[in-house]
């Protein structure tokens, strides 16, 4: 089943997905790849000009060919885009080969996240209701992630080391 035993991070924007990722990769040893990052280089443009400039379903498709490609290498820690999970091919790919982990916060936490960061392209352009409805329709998909991790109450700290806990038991198992 998980027969490439990557963890990939998947969770609403300002989630913490690269900050748990680079602390689980450096704990376990293991390569840590960052989806946004690698386009964002790729490009030489932010993720935002991307959107701006070439339109979400440029990126949407990059995402995928990016996400795919970097998923076929083992023994790795991925963080992925917000959106990128919702996409029916990595999301299969993601269920059926690797650890997934679901980085869950409440909506008012995200909230407070993503307001402050002006690099989210979907941010800029969303209302505090427009954000409480997207983080709603994505965790419906994000739900269906092997393992959810609820942050809210846990330290930097607390989270990496659950991770690493439920890694190491399952990986011996499967």
């Amino acid at each position: 089943m998980e027969s490439r035993e990557n963890i990939v991070f998947l969770g609403m924007m300002g989630s913490g997905k690269t900050s748990i990722g680079i602390l689980i990769s450096k704990k376990l040893n293991l390569q840590f790849y960052d989806i946004d990052q690698i386009i964002e280089k790729e490009l030489k443009m932010s993720i935002s000009d991307i959107f701006n400039t070439r339109g979400e379903k440029f990126f949407r498709d990059l995402e995928e060919r990016t996400t795919l490609k970097i998923l076929k290498k083992k023994k790795i820690v991925v963080s992925l885009g917000g959106g990128a999970f919702i996409n029916k091919k990595i999301r299969d790919e993601i269920l059926k080969n690797h650890f997934s982990f679901w980085l869950n916060w409440n909506s008012k936490t995200l909230i407070q996240r993503i307001q402050k960061n002006t690099k989210r392209p979907i941010a800029i352009r969303s209302t505090s209701n427009e954000l409480v409805d997207l983080i709603k329709k994505r965790s419906i998909i994000y739900s269906r992630s092997k393992y959810k991790i609820n942050c809210e109450q846990l330290s930097k700290n607390e989270i990496v080391n659950k991770i690493i806990y439920i890694y190491e038991n399952k990986k011996n198992i499967s």
